[in-house]
């Protein structure tokens, strides 16, 4: 189920920043009292009651000519384009201004709904200096204070009333749905083509040619697939083009719908760190993952350099110890026929459950083998397991005191069961509870 998407949209230095981390719940965009701090989108998520959803971060919406402010404008307008719902921030303390007055035009365009946020209202002497915001047109405004944190309860009613309502999915069937995602210019569209051994999407060496997600069904061995390509995940730095109507986000709606996630890495370039950036949004989100080296056509291709490649990968690589690497040429095939079986394994890895009695005839030999650890006096004890989830598998491990559940005896724990369930291609989650 798609996530609805949240824009924060203003002029700049209203403090759109400093509210996207209230509801991120950490410090990720920059903080400065400057404006045009903030020069492109930022994503994360967000919950408020019972919904989760994407929250944008744009920069300021400003006047001008100069590049930058040209560029500040487009990706806000990019950001307002995905998104469900806007909040227009304002400053409180200046009242209206003329900026704010251009940035209420373009909203209007927008067709979206907007939720007006007053900014900076920081003792309620200033709430009745609120209602001018009335002239913008968007209805009731909101005051806040992103430094303080008061009021956002009553904002966020606001925006989640406008979120689509949740269509009943329609039951799940044994299609495997897996998404390419990696860097601009890795071969994904190429690797889509020989899989299905068509030119279903445009191939170039142009970064960034693929703009959206596509997806593609395709039958192989009995077993319906869907491919969703995804566009190249940028640099936030680099996503300025005004073309490029594709975002980050949009690679995360195709994760989100994901069974497995293929992570495309260059054999040509090698390991870099925005590849270990793009696997992480995979691994976050539970999904299947296999790692697909392209381009091996143009290595010296023997078992010693698949070997080193491998050692580098699981090198940089340790969160996705679990994941299966592939190595392949789109371009020549070579190798290819190895990707599908490795997708169906993650696939049903990611599906599978286990029994109660013996899951926990692995966990009692796993403690014999390894007796739990004794914190400040007190020893943990385990007294049973059981699996309570799929996609990914989730296991809760009911002890006398989750405190006492060390995350080096939770990783031996897994080790032990992955050693007796595979589990390749899939993350397993476990959890620690009291028993009640």
């Amino acid at each position: 189920m798609r996530k609805s998407v949240v824009a924060i949209v203003g002029r700049p230095n209203v403090g759109k920043s400093t509210i996207f981390n209230r509801l991120a719940g950490e410090r990720i965009s920059i903080v400065e009292d400057v404006p045009g701090v903030t020069r492109d989108r930022i994503y994360s998520q967000a919950e408020w009651l019972t919904n989760t959803f994407n929250v944008i971060d744009t920069g300021g919406i400003e006047l001008g000519d100069e590049p930058l402010l040209v560029q500040m404008r487009e990706q806000a307008a990019v950001a307002i384009d995905e998104a469900d719902v806007i909040i227009f921030m304002v400053n409180g303390r200046e009242g209206i201004t003329a900026a704010d007055e251009e940035v209420a035009k373009i909203l209007y365009k927008s067709n979206k709904p907007v939720v007006l946020a007053v900014n900076k209202v920081d003792n309620p002497e200033m709430r009745e200096d609120v209602y001018e915001f009335y002239s913008l047109g968007f209805g009731e405004p909101y005051p806040i204070s992103g430094t303080h944190g008061l009021g956002l309860g009553d904002l966020l009613d606001a925006v989640v009333s406008y979120f689509p309502e949740v269509v009943q999915e329609e039951p799940e069937d044994d299609t495997i749905y897996f998404s390419l995602i990696g860097r601009p210019n890795v071969g994904k569209s190429s690797l889509v083509n020989a899989l299905l051994n068509q030119e279903r999407v445009i191939v170039s060496d142009i970064a960034g040619t693929t703009r959206d997600a596509i997806d593609t069904p395709f039958t192989k061995d009995d077993q319906d697939f869907v491919i969703i390509d995804t566009a190249g995940m940028r640099k936030r730095g680099k996503i300025y083009e005004s073309t490029e109507k594709y975002s980050i986000l949009r690679a995360l709606r195709a994760i989100e719908r994901s069974d497995v996630v293929l992570t495309l890495i260059d054999a040509d370039t090698g390991i870099i760190e925005q590849d270990k950036k793009i696997a992480g949004y995979a691994h976050e989100a539970g999904k299947a993952v296999v790692i697909v080296v392209n381009k091996w056509d143009t290595i010296e291709s023997h078992e010693k350099a698949i070997k080193e490649f491998e050692d580098k990968i699981r090198a940089h690589f340790q969160f996705l110890d679990y994941a299966p690497i592939v190595f392949l040429s789109a371009k020549t095939k070579k190798r290819i026929h190895t990707l599908i079986p490795k997708v169906m394994e993650a696939s049903e890895n990611h599906s599978k459950r286990v029994e109660t009695n013996v899951l926990n005839d692995v966990i009692m030999d796993a403690l014999a083998m390894n007796p739990t650890p004794t914190v400040k006096g007190q020893r943990l004890k385990i007294l049973y397991a059981t699996q309570v989830a799929i996609k990914p598998p989730t296991f809760v491990v009911f002890v006398n005191d989750p405190e006492l559940m060390h995350f080096t005896y939770e990783r031996f724990l897994e080790n032990r069961i992955r050693d007796a369930f595979g589990f390749e291609g899939t993350p397993i989650k476990i959890y620690a509870r009291q028993r009640s």
